[in-house]
Formats: structure tokens, sequence, C-alpha cells
């Protein structure tokens, strides 16, 4: 039976006494180590090396060795063609061994452990071999933890890559090409980021691309809905609380910020904290501390904080909703996600998609769809965004069999009822400002009015589509300027 766990080692030492030596040391348990190859040079090493990859376990490298390629110099290219090899070098007693700089030398190269060779009058071993045999045991399992912390990572990478591909950002607009850009951009900074957008624009998937393409990819990424979490509890959820700490408290609470250490904080909605939460939040961005509620020192934690906000924030800081001092601190990086409506063909790319999500999601073919029905989802305004669109189409594969037709889109159990879909018309006429009634009827009279005449063939037909009077209509045209 064949022991897969002896350490196979490699000599390199272009004395033959200090060979005999090595392996007279080596000897003493070679039940457990043996000595694959012995070579004479550090080139010799390399080809071997190339030749054999992941054949050895621990080099065991005579420093002084001849040939011009030695010392750390060698450490490094071996280091490159086999990184998880361990090194131990053997040097002669000529060696100061209280060289703190030759060790750490040798160490930062990517030695495992040196150690000096016993005076040539000790003719049986190189070293104690006690402790020389130790030292190889113990590189040998060094090997194996790096062996098994690489595959934990590959895994770990591959889990990472499947999460980005769920969470995709599709579209091929140009805000979304720009999008993609800042992303891989500011992925690599460690500076907060607020994300601007309507509700759902997908800027939580915005804040997971850039976490998962960061260094802090392999940590924890924590969303945190600061709109759902009521006034009074805040400080306790972001920040925990001690045993103790006040009635009810039965056991140590970890805040959110805890559990996030090293990884990312997704503040969403964080117009909606409280002024007392926002100073705690203040502090941990000028400190990196917490105070947890009945402690009496602070908490170092280290996160990256990426914020959500549907509001102007500086309009919230002009009204004293929002400290400035937060705001300057969290908007370090901005980034804006536009509206679905302002991402053309985007709107067909993201529908097919999520038709073949949920079709296959049931397990059946995805439907067709027209090219009429098509030109009604383009049109349409899409007030919910690219949420509203997801949950549309989730309904047509329901409600449809192999085909989606302009009637089917048209279904107002579909789309949105016009009720909810004059909310997004109001929007786009008043941008936000508060207009007298008058004012109001103006511009709704205007909007519709040139809706009217657009699909009409003439006056006359447009007037008989209001329902009124020709001569009312010209009037009324000419007050609205369209005359």
């Amino acid at each position: 039976m064949i022991n897969t766990n002896i350490i196979k080692v490699m000599v390199v030492d272009d004395e033959d006494f200090d060979v005999s030596r090595v392996k007279n040391t080596v000897n003493l348990s070679s039940t457990k180590i043996q000595i694959e190859s012995v070579l004479s040079n550090g080139r010799a090493a390399l080809e071997e090396l190339q030749q054999k990859p992941d054949n050895y376990d621990v080099i065991i490298l005579d420093y002084q060795i001849s040939g011009g390629l030695r010392g750390e110099e060698l450490i490094r290219k071996i280091k490159e063609l086999d990184p998880l090899v361990q090194i131990i070098v053997i040097t002669k007693m000529t060696t100061n061994t209280t060289d703190f700089d030759f060790a750490n030398n040798l160490l930062k190269a990517g030695a495992f452990w040196y150690c000096t060779k016993y005076p040539g009058n000790i003719e049986e071993y190189i070293y104690q071999p006690t402790d020389f045999i130790l030292s190889i045991v113990n590189a040998y399992e060094k090997k194996k933890l790096e062996k098994q912390k690489l595959k934990s990572d590959k895994r770990l990478l591959q889990s990472i890559e499947g999460i980005l591909q769920s969470k995709e950002i599709i579209g091929e607009s140009k805000p979304m090409l720009h999008l993609r850009e800042a992303i891989e951009k500011y992925a690599k900074s460690e500076a907060n980021i607020i994300i601007s957008g309507a509700s759902g624009t997908g800027k939580e998937l915005v804040a997971w691309n850039i976490h998962l393409k960061s260094r802090r990819k392999y940590e924890k990424f924590v969303p945190i809905n600061c709109g759902s979490i009521p006034h009074e509890l805040v400080e306790s959820e972001l920040f925990g609380y001690e045993k103790g700490a006040f009635t009810g408290a039965n056991t140590t609470k970890l805040g959110l910020f805890e559990v996030a250490n090293n990884g990312t904080v997704f503040l969403d909605e964080v117009s909606e904290l409280s002024l007392p939460a926002q100073v705690k939040l203040l502090r941990v961005l000028q400190e990196g501390e917490i105070e947890k509620i009945g402690r009496t020192g602070s908490i170092s934690v280290n996160v990256r904080i990426i914020s959500a906000t549907n509001k102007n924030l500086a309009a919230e800081v002009n009204d004293g909703r929002f400290r400035e001092d937060l705001f300057y601190r969290l908007n370090v990086i901005p980034i804006d996600v536009v509206p679905l409506r302002q991402r053309g063909n985007d709107i067909i790319v993201l529908f097919k998609h999520f038709l073949e999500y949920f079709s296959d999601d049931m397990g059946i073919v995805p439907p067709g769809i027209d090219p009429k029905a098509q030109e009604i989802l383009m049109n349409y305004k899409w007030p919910g965004n690219v949420r509203e669109l997801r949950n549309v189409a989730q309904r047509l594969v329901l409600n449809c069999t192999d085909h989606i037709s302009v009637k089917d889109v048209s279904d107002p159990m579909i789309l949105k009822s016009s009720g909810i879909s004059k909310d997004a018309a109001f929007e786009e006429i008043y941008a936000g400002h508060a207009l007298t009634l008058h004012e109001v009827e103006r511009a709704f009279r205007l909007k519709y009015f040139k809706y009217i005449r657009n699909i009409s063939s003439s006056d006359a037909n447009a007037a008989e589509k209001l329902g009124i009077a020709p001569s009312n209509f010209y009037r009324m045209c000419k007050e609205l300027g369209l005359k």
C-alpha cells in the first residue's frame, strides 16, 4: 500500500559531504520523509520543478550554492514556479545567527525556515536532528494548509462569480454602459458611495456588483433598509447592545455594523434615518468605531458604506432633515441610476430576459411576443421601473401560453392601471414643483390637446373626439398657444 503522506524532499547542495549529512539526518524519519532528488545548482532545481510540477513538498537549499543563481534570487524564482513548495535554507556557521536582516530577507523572499550547518568536525548530521526533522514536518503541514486555502479560495471565487452572474446588470444602452464602467472603476476604491435613482431602478443590484468586484468580495455584504427600522430601534439594530443594557436585553446583540466588519454595509433609503441615528453613523465614518448600548468602551469596525436614496439628499440637507456633514461623508462618489424609460431598447432586452427566467422556473418554453406588443412596452412610461417590468413579465408568463399579443399586454391587469400611471404623468408635468390649480389645468389641457391633435385627421375630428364645438376647440387652442 502506497503511503500518500510521505513528505517528498529535494536537496539542492553542491557539497557531497553536506548532502551526506542531510541524508543521515532525514533518514532518522525515513518512514515519513523521502529525498526524491539531489541537485547541485539552482538552475537544475528550476528545471526539475518545471518538468515535475507539484512533485515536491519541501526543498532543502544551500544558501551559498555555486552556479551564480542562489540566495534570495533563487528562492523567489522557485516560489514563482511553485508557490506552494516550502523552502528550508541551510548555511555555513560563518553566518551571524543574530543577523535579523539576513533572516528577514530570506523570509521575505519566500523561505519557510533556515538553520546553520553543524561545523565540519561533526560528520554525521547537518543540524540537531529533532529540530531539523520537525522543521520539515512543519513545512509540509504549512504546504497542506496553503493548498487547502487555495482550493477554498477557488471555490469561493467560483461562488462569487456565480452570484455575479445571477446579479448581472443587463442592458447595452449608453446609461448602462457608463454605469458598468463606473462600477468597475469605483469597486477598486474604498471610498463611500451614494447611489441615486427612482424606486425600482436596481440600486441594490449596483451595490452588490460594487461589493463583489471589490477587495472585500470575500467578506459580508449587509443590506439595511433604513426606512423599515422603527426610529426607536435604529441604534440597537445598527450598533447592537450588551446583555442587561435595558429591561428585556437577556443576551448580547451584535449590531449590523459588527456583523459586516471587514465587509460592506448597504444603507438603502438612507434619507429615512432619524437625526440622532445620523449622529451615530457620522461617528462610525469619522472614527471607525461604534458605541453599543450598555457598553462603556467603543468597538472598532472596518466597513465600506454604500448608500442609496430615491430622494434629493442635497434638498434634504437644505430643509434640515439630513446632516450636511454626514452628506459629504457619504457622498464621496455619486452614482446615478437612470429610470427604465430612458434606457431605450433595454426595455425589450430586460423583458425577454425575465420571460426566459420565469419560463425556466416553471419548466416551460418562453412565449413569443408580437412586435406590436413590444411597441406598447417600449412606449409605456414604466413608473415602477425594472421592478414593474419584472412583475409584468411574470404575470404574462403565468397568463399566456405560447404567444404574447397586443391584447395580452393591453390588459389593465398586466400593465398598471391608468390611475397609477397618472402619477408618472403628473411627475413629468410638475417636475417636483407645486403649481396653482389654474396652472395645473392649463398644463394638463396643453398636454392633452397636443395628444388629441396628433391622433386626429383634422381640427374638426379633434373637436369631435373632445365632444366640443369646432369653434370652441379653435378658441381653446389659441388660448393655449397652439394656434
